[in-house]
């Protein structure tokens, strides 16, 4: 994955272990490669720049209607209101933070709009002092509206990758209306994006039914 292997040299001064996880068999999708290149290439980079020395692990997966890339990092993590203005332009929670790689503020906002221009979905969960984790969900066809993803978006690590005992990601969790499972205490948040719905016993000869915004 061209995307990690970028994330790679940064990850390695950092000292963050940087692990990839993919499924038994090839995914394809219709996207435009450079676009989401850039989606994980700027998702891997944020979470090796707030691991603090803690591993960062990337896994893609896929079904019959999309495909996933979660980055999960077990770093800083976030509060409530960073989660909810994280895909703001020109926002970043902490900006006396040291960065090794810079940054305008803009990178997860661009992230968004490539993400919409797919018919995709861009998520984001995080709990203070254990991490944050970033869901890109994209439909392997065009035309397709996304009911689920393929991946969750908040997981448990993969053990012996440096965590102490005591780590932990468990917290109450809640059915959002859209159907999210998340921590109680801290939503996830994407954004709305107007997509075409595809009945799922249309015929390849069949129209679509029209546009619908999803929140």
């Amino acid at each position: 994955m061209a995307a990690v292997e970028h994330a790679a040299p940064l990850a390695e001064r950092k000292g963050v272990w940087l692990s990839v996880h993919l499924g038994d068999e090839p995914l394809t999708a219709d996207v435009d490669p450079r676009r989401v290149e850039r989606i994980v290439r700027n998702l891997v980079s944020n979470a090796v720049e707030h691991a603090e020395d803690k591993p960062v692990e990337v896994t893609l997966a896929g079904d019959g209607h999309a495909v996933a890339v979660v980055v999960r990092d077990h770093g800083v993590g976030m509060t409530v209101d960073e989660v909810q203005h994280v895909f703001d332009r020109f926002w970043r929670a902490d900006p006396a933070r040291a960065r090794t790689s810079g940054g305008t503020g803009l990178g997860l906002a661009i992230s968004l709009e490539d993400a919409h221009l797919h018919g995709g979905w861009l998520e984001a969960w995080g709990r203070p002092a254990r991490g944050a984790s970033f869901r890109l969900t994209l439909p392997r066809r065009a035309g397709i509206r996304l009911q689920s993803s393929p991946l969750p978006l908040v997981t448990e690590p993969t053990p012996h990758r440096g965590l102490g005992p005591d780590w932990s990601a468990s917290a109450p969790v809640v059915e959002d209306v859209d159907g999210t499972i998340g921590p109680a205490d801290l939503p996830s948040v994407t954004g709305g994006i107007p997509v075409v719905v595809v009945p799922t016993d249309a015929g390849a000869d069949d129209a679509p039914l029209g546009l619908r915004e999803v929140r």
